[in-house]
Parts: C-alpha cells; sequence; structure tokens
C-alpha cells in the first residue's frame, strides 16, 4: 500500500511537472519528498504532524527564493491534495502546529495564481 502510495505520487507530480516545467522553479519531486511525511495528519490518521512532517517543511520553506517558487509548491500541493484524501481542516492547521510562517492560506481551495 504505501509503494502504491509513493508510485501515485511520483506519477502525478512528474505529470504535473512536464505540465509546468517552464513555470516551476521548485519542481514538485522536491515539494512531495518534503512533505511526504505530513500525509498521516493532513489525512486525519494522526493526532498532530510528526517531526518528519514539520522538518521537511521547513527544507521546503527553505527553498523559496521567489513568488514562482511559493506559486509552484502551491501547485504541487494541490495536484496531491486532490488525489490523496487530504482533509483542508486538517491541511491548514500544519503551518501553526509546526512554527512555520506561510505568508498566503494553507487551503486546497488556495487559487495558487493570486499568492504574491
Amino acid at each position: 500500500m504505501k509503494s502504491l502510495f509513493f508510485s501515485m505520487l511520483f506519477l502525478l507530480s512528474f505529470l504535473f511537472f512536464l505540465a509546468n516545467n517552464g513555470e516551476a522553479a521548485v519542481p514538485c519531486t522536491t515539494v512531495d519528498a518534503n512533505a511526504a511525511a505530513c500525509l498521516g495528519f493532513a489525512t486525519g490518521m494522526a493526532a498532530k504532524p510528526s517531526d518528519a512532517c514539520c522538518n521537511g517543511l521547513r527544507q521546503l520553506a527553505q527553498t523559496v527564493k521567489s513568488v514562482d517558487d511559493k506559486k509552484a509548491i502551491c501547485r504541487c500541493l494541490k495536484v496531491g491534495a486532490k488525489s490523496l484524501g487530504i482533509q483542508d481542516r486538517f491541511l491548514s492547521m500544519i503551518p501553526q502546529a509546526c512554527n512555520i510562517k506561510v505568508d498566503f492560506p494553507v487551503s486546497v481551495n488556495t487559487n495558487c495564481e493570486t499568492i504574491h
């Protein structure tokens, strides 16, 4: 089951990367690798984000150098969220739970193109 999840995640990320290869400054494979440990909490299966989740997101936050990076990360996360059963109420709690500052609403409904 775990290998199926990672296979699906990789496939979705790869397809998204191909569709946006000129835009994405931060590739979806990087986003997926850093956010994968958050899946348990984001789907409601874990009581809190794991240390691996928070550490991965901190690493991801350090890769952000521009608005285009933020938009690319947002797009990648939305693709994964739709296909993996991410629950918005848990997803939106992750930045505060991990003590990570995010300059835009973390939600499956965020319009990534409006991020600045």
